[in-house]
């Protein structure tokens, strides 16, 4: 017979607490160990860059954010027409109305646009208006390709604006050396233009551009004459792409820009 005499201690919470705390450290000090050796293994490991399969991956990849294009900085330069320059750089907000751009076709959209006239619309597209950047944030394209982007545009919802045509190759051609001795540079107007376009390069010597006022750099190039210089700027030359990379700038701005520079070289105009 037991003995019913017999006490039990009660069991405080503090055991109890500890006696939990116990029975778990085992199982996550376990769970630690496990994920630490896999972490090594995986450090262990490179991944694979060279074969043709990852390779073809990674440009999976990168494609829906860049592309590299390879162009020929001799190549003649064509414009584009009006839908050309609408499918590049147009239609996120004009196809959406996006940015409360009047959409394409949408006459109600367009009707009080086009009654401003194609001037105003053109003189707004080039310099840009509420929400639209310059040039529809595309600063490559030249007067005459905004301009036809317009028309384009414009048109499909019933105005009927003339497009500039592309000048013949031949005018193009001929035009340096009629642009750079028709009149005096605009020094003025040449710095702006300097600064803007051509300092990225020239100010800091990039690419062997020479530093205005650096009559060294500058003194074979003064001998060579503003002309030619003016050409060269045109045309490019050695790491100097075509109007220094910038094909919106027109020759009047070229002519301004190498006539600065050349006369704060020691050249005389």
């Amino acid at each position: 017979m037991a003995d019913s005499n017999v006490k039990t201690t009660p069991t405080k919470p503090r055991e109890v607490i500890v006696s939990i705390v116990a029975g778990l450290l085992a199982p996550l000090l376990a769970i630690f160990l496990i994920v630490q050796l896999v972490l090594g293994i995986q450090a262990g490991q490179k991944p694979d860059t060279s074969s043709e399969a990852a390779q073809k991956a990674a440009l999976e990849r990168i494609k829906p954010y860049a592309e590299l294009a390879a162009l020929d900085a001799s190549a003649p330069v064509v414009e584009k027409s009006g839908q050309e320059v609408y499918d590049a750089a147009c239609v996120a907000c004009h196809g959406s109305g996006a940015l409360d751009a009047p959409r394409f076709e949408n006459k109600g959209d367009w009707n009080a646009r086009i009654g401003q006239g194609y001037d105003t619309l053109v003189k707004n597209a080039i310099e840009g208006i509420r929400q639209m950047p310059p040039r529809g944030g595309n600063a490559d394209l030249t007067d005459a390709e905004v301009a036809r982007a317009v028309v384009y545009m414009a048109n499909a919802s019933g105005a009927s604006f003339k497009a500039p045509e592309a000048a013949a190759p031949a005018e193009e051609k001929a035009a340096p050396a009629a642009a750079a001795g028709a009149v005096k540079p605009d020094l003025a107007m040449g710095k702006k233009v300097y600064q803007t376009s051509c300092a990225l390069c020239h100010a800091a010597g990039i690419a062997g551009a020479p530093k205005p006022g650096d009559m060294a750099a500058w003194e074979p190039r003064v001998a060579q004459g503003y002309t030619t210089l003016y050409d060269h700027a045109i045309t490019g030359i050695r790491g100097m792409p075509p109007k220094g990379g910038n094909p919106g700038l027109s020759e009047a701005d070229i002519a301004n820009a190498v006539g600065y520079m050349f006369s704060e070289s020691g050249g005389k105009l």
